[in-house]
């Protein structure tokens, strides 16, 4: 229960890595926003694990606006009192398989907009929410994608690398104000939207990586856990890949 008396904030909340990761943080004590554009998702997700309602927040907030993310952190503080902790998580990987010069803006604007603009919006509303609580963590979903280059994904995998950046330079800015700010780079992840993919795709993705198979949630979140928590207390900055050896290669 290392997250007692602790809030946390988790984007992308209904599904797949955000959701594991509120499960985590809510199952270690935390008291925890789930945030995300799917509200009755969020709903369902804080139904079930606290039908009481006495440390799940459901907030509908798309993390392209800037108001909405600073109601959300508000609501959040209003609700628990603080806000220590948050998970970035929100994004979306666009059409793959897809050459730059087919590429449209419009889907270009979505990506980039979602999983960066998404995360500088984010971060600038929970930045000063963490420090007004005298400081905390916070853990950026980035990718492995966001090290290496991937072929016919360059939005996604111009906004991985962007996340990258951002983290580094917000821990820098914030290493004096008490708040540790780092990034996961998953490989492929075995999430409910994942696994509707044809067993043929699974299996080459699985192949993709030396360890030929795909991570778990669990396993993200548990990484995202240990980032968040007071055992990882000196490591800010810092981009912690978690892709089966997919980047060592």
């Amino acid at each position: 229960m290392e997250f007692v008396n602790r809030c946390a904030l988790v984007t992308g909340a209904a599904t797949g890595i955000g959701e594991q990761v509120a499960r985590r943080l809510y199952a270690s004590g935390a008291a925890v926003a789930l945030v995300g554009h799917d509200g009755p998702a969020l709903e369902r997700l804080r139904r079930e694990l606290d039908p009481e309602g006495r440390r799940v927040l459901a907030v509908e907030a798309d993390v392209r606006d800037e108001a909405a993310m600073h109601d959300a952190v508000q609501r959040t503080v209003d609700r628990f009192g603080a806000l220590h902790l948050a998970v970035n998580n929100a994004g979306l990987t666009g059409p793959h398989d897809t050459p730059l010069e087919t590429l449209t803006l419009e889907t270009w604007n979505t990506v980039i907009g979602t999983d960066l603009t998404g995360m500088f919006l984010s971060l600038k509303a929970e930045l000063p929410a963490i420090v007004a609580a005298g400081g905390g963590a916070i853990v950026n979903l980035s990718s492995a994608n966001g090290i290496v280059g991937v072929a016919g994904i360059a939005a996604y995998t111009t906004a991985k690398h962007g996340v990258l950046g951002l983290t580094r330079a917000v821990a820098l800015e914030y290493a004096d104000k008490h708040v540790r700010v780092n990034a996961i780079g998953p490989g492929y992840v075995a999430t409910p939207r994942m696994l509707e993919m044809p067993q043929e795709a699974l299996d080459a993705m699985a192949q993709a990586h030396p360890m030929k198979r795909l991570a778990t949630r669990e396993e993200i979140a548990e990484l995202a856990a240990f980032l968040l928590s007071e055992r990882a207390s000196f490591c800010t900055g810092g981009f912690y890949a978690a892709d089966g050896g997919y980047t060592a290669q």
